[in-house]
């Protein structure tokens, strides 16, 4: 345990401390202003509306994903169950590059999408696309081995009872998987707020249209705006760590609702 604390503490605590200790620096009226320019606010909007998507998309197909790995047999599904995990191997730089070759005007799905009127490459829609490749493997990766620990038993048992496929999904498997599902999809959410590399090379990156969070915080940083770095990392931090902190009450909720109706 202590060496455990060691770790936590050395790679989480004491950067993170320095970081608020750094905001402390500032004072109040100043904080407020950095965090609540127009600039900042245009990133905040852009930034949690395209996390909220992203979590929103990868949270349904990221389940149905997981139900297809889980449930069936069919050639490539090794290929398919290594792909997922690909997103967490490939550097988001490559993400994004990747991205841009195939959604720039010219690439291989952008010269099929512009003339119908879908702008991808430098628009919202290619955030939340970066944002969809980069974090559906949390969803996934949470609720496939919770899925695979669904008895069997009870599924029979609510076929011979008469069920059907939905209300079997709905009523006995889905409440079995729901913490995990709901642990995923904020997981999710808090990876996207907090993307980059992948994001930077199809946004555009222009103030109060295309720029996220993240990137305001690395041209603070780049002009030495030290106070102003950590003011709005601050405010990413307070987000994705109230999400966070939610989604443990309600799980713990889940658990004690389901112990109860045992």
């Amino acid at each position: 345990m202590g060496v455990t604390l060691l770790y936590l503490a050395v790679i989480v605590v004491i950067p993170l401390a320095a970081m608020l200790l750094k905001t402390t620096s500032l004072g109040l009226e100043d904080f407020w202003r950095i965090i609540s320019s127009g600039r900042a606010q245009a990133a905040y909007w852009l930034t949690f509306s395209s996390a909220a998507v992203a979590a929103l998309f990868n949270s349904v197909f990221g389940l149905l994903l997981a139900w297809v790995l889980v449930r069936y047999e069919f050639p490539g599904k090794r290929l398919i169950d290594a792909l997922v995990d690909l997103p967490f191997a490939l550097p988001t730089a490559v993400a994004g590059l990747a991205l841009v070759t195939l959604f720039a005007p010219e690439g291989w799905y952008g010269q099929y999408l512009e003339p119908l009127g879908i702008k991808v490459s430098y628009a919202q829609l290619g955030i939340i696309v970066a944002m969809i490749f980069t974090s559906i493997p949390f969803v996934v990766r949470t609720i496939q081995p919770v899925l695979e620990d669904v008895p069997e038993d009870v599924e029979e048992a609510a076929r011979t009872l008469g069920a059907t496929r939905w209300q079997i999904f709905s009523r006995v498997i889905f409440p079995l998987i729901l913490p995990a599902f709901t642990a995923g999809s904020v997981l999710c959410f808090a990876r996207a707020i907090g993307e980059y590399g992948a994001v930077v090379f199809i946004a555009g990156n222009l103030p109060g249209l295309t720029e996220i969070v993240s990137l305001l915080i690395v041209i603070r940083l780049e002009e030495l705006n030290y106070p102003a770095t950590a003011a709005l990392a601050t405010v990413l931090l307070a987000v994705a760590f109230s999400a966070l902190l939610v989604t443990n009450l309600i799980q713990a909720w889940q658990l004690r609702y389901a112990d109860k109706s045992r």
